[in-house]
């Protein structure tokens, strides 16, 4: 049967957060869908058996999720520190995690002494750092706090780190060394300088300022936690993961017992190439479904800020990734100009590595409309149809700036689906369609979103329909929205914000309209 003939998703998914031990509590990151989000749409749009990619893979909860549903899973990134995180949590090799807990008592006989000694003082600290191995002092990126990689730890911090990390690398190469480090790099994550403590709670209770700031910003006060607690806790995360997985496999070999087995080793692919060039990884049309989440504009710069992770752990980051990384700004100081083309090519890329009669979920979010303009674009070049654009509100645990201006931040993401027929069509040229003005196709758009009976709405709802309703109107080149007009045009027309609920809803009474939602 033709998967045409799929019904697309239609409404947002409630995301389940921390949920699955696989993907929350092991290891932070910048960025991660809830997994029972992606399950869905993988399990709407492919089948057993089919191959599974994610171009911009991330910590692999694509892949990771497509592997655990019976797909073959194809991870990319750029980034090592991310491939390391997937590849680890997705192995299936062990039998149990009790050789696991083994390697962790030799760690722990090993270090816990040296560790208390370290914390006993700072001089003890500097005696210990003369004793272990540490990485090459490298400078940072230039807006960082510190000028230097010692500099965003104590001494007892690198003392302590390069203790553990020297114990776990006398453990034989293989998985069980791969995931005690990847505990000792969940730990990094606290043993910083850019560890921001959470107020009124544990001092535990926080994250480093590089997933929430997004730069490293040292903190005013530096937190010290314990050190060998840190780890152990980090430690224990990763076991949960490791025990989720390994039940998961276990159920299906039970419950299914003709379907082939969770082999990692055979069903899951981590590749680490420039997303625009994956055909030199993966033929043309050997894909079935698609689900990515492309980097937004110059909002994360990716591999400037794991330089924290990858730089210790030996993870190099080739000039070749550094120049092709899909960012604005960064070291590099990529342009607009770079971003737009780097995304475009990576989608066009994604659509040919796709078989006909199947579908891609391209997830994004951006105040720019010409950065949907890019991926809509180059999704109709290639022959793709948009069958659904799904608002998924608070999917992303939401960073400082977003509750700090929650009314001008957009927190939430549009998924858009496609479908890539059997047979191309050929393509209706976009002048064709604009009959009208621009000031009477924005008025027209902007009232059908508004007067559609809706009680209230999120920003990026609200946004995201204007995007959708522009592009096939083929006006969204047309579209320059301001934020903050957004938001007064919104309050002029009678709207009130709810800063709790995060949602638009018709004031009393409604005052007149005095501007112009879309600047000139």
């Amino acid at each position: 049967m033709t998967r045409a003939k799929i019904e697309p998703i239609s409404e947002a998914i409630p995301a389940e957060r921390q949920h699955d031990a696989r993907h929350y509590g092991v290891h932070p990151y910048f960025t991660r869908r809830p997994a029972n989000v992606v399950r869905a749409y993988i399990e709407r749009y492919s089948r057993e058996g089919d191959t599974v990619l994610d171009p911009f893979g991330g910590t692999g909860v694509t892949a990771i999720e497509a592997f655990l549903l019976g797909r073959i899973g194809i991870h990319n990134d750029l980034n090592p520190f991310a491939n390391f995180l997937a590849r680890s949590i997705a192995d299936t090799t062990l039998e149990s995690t009790a050789p696991l807990g083994e390697a962790f008592e030799r760690i722990r006989e090993a270090c816990v002494s040296p560790l208390r000694e370290i914390e006993a003082s700072e001089a003890a600290a500097q005696r210990w750092l003369g004793r272990v191995h540490l990485p090459k002092n490298i400078r940072l990126p230039r807006n960082s706090d510190a000028e230097f990689y010692f500099e965003m730890f104590t001494p007892r911090q690198l003392a302590g780190l390069a203790l553990i990390k020297q114990h776990v690398e006398c453990e034989p190469a293989g998985i069980i060394r791969d995931l005690l480090l990847l505990a000792w790099s969940a730990s990094m994550a606290k043993l910083n300088k850019t560890f921001l403590s959470a107020k009124g709670r544990a001092a535990s209770r926080g994250g480093s300022s590089i997933f929430s700031i997004y730069r490293y910003k040292l903190a005013s006060a530096v937190v010290e936690l314990p050190l060998w607690e840190t780890y152990e806790g980090r430690f224990r995360n990763v076991v949960a993961a490791k025990k989720e997985v390994l039940l998961l496999k276990r159920y299906r070999e039970k419950t299914s017992p003709t379907s082939a087995p969770l082999d990692s080793r055979r069903n899951f692919r981590v590749l680490a190439s420039d997303a625009a060039a994956l055909e030199q990884q993966i033929g043309p049309a050997t894909v079935d479904f698609v689900f990515t989440d492309p980097p937004y504009g110059a909002f994360i710069s990716y591999l400037d800020l794991s330089i924290l992770w990858n730089h210790w752990l030996g993870f190099p980051v080739s000039e070749d990734a550094a120049e092709n990384e899909t960012i604005v700004g960064g070291e590099r100081g990529h342009t607009e100009n770079h971003y737009k083309h780097r995304l475009a090519a990576s989608i066009r890329t994604a659509f040919r590595l796709l078989r006909n009669d199947r579908w891609m979920s391209i997830v994004f979010q951006h105040w720019d409309p010409t950065y949907f303009e890019t991926i809509l674009e180059a999704a109709e070049d290639c022959g793709g149809q948009l069958k659904s654009a799904i608002t998924q509100t608070g999917d992303v645990i939401w960073s400082m700036h977003k509750k700090k201006n929650s009314a001008t931040v957009l927190a939430g993401e549009l998924i858009l689906s496609f479908y890539k027929p059997l047979k191309a069509r050929e393509r209706s040229p976009h002048a064709a369609e604009r009959q009208q003005s621009t000031e009477l196709i924005l008025s027209k758009v902007f009232d059908e979103c508004l007067d559609n009976g809706t009680k209230s709405f999120t920003s990026e709802a609200l946004f995201n329909r204007l995007v959708i309703e522009l592009w096939r109107h083929r006006a969204l080149g047309c579209l320059n929205l301001d934020r903050k007009a957004f938001a007064a045009n919104l309050e002029e027309r009678g709207w009130v914000y709810d800063p709790k609920a995060h949602t638009w809803s018709k004031g009393v009474s409604a005052r007149p309209v005095n501007g112009s939602l879309f600047e000139e």
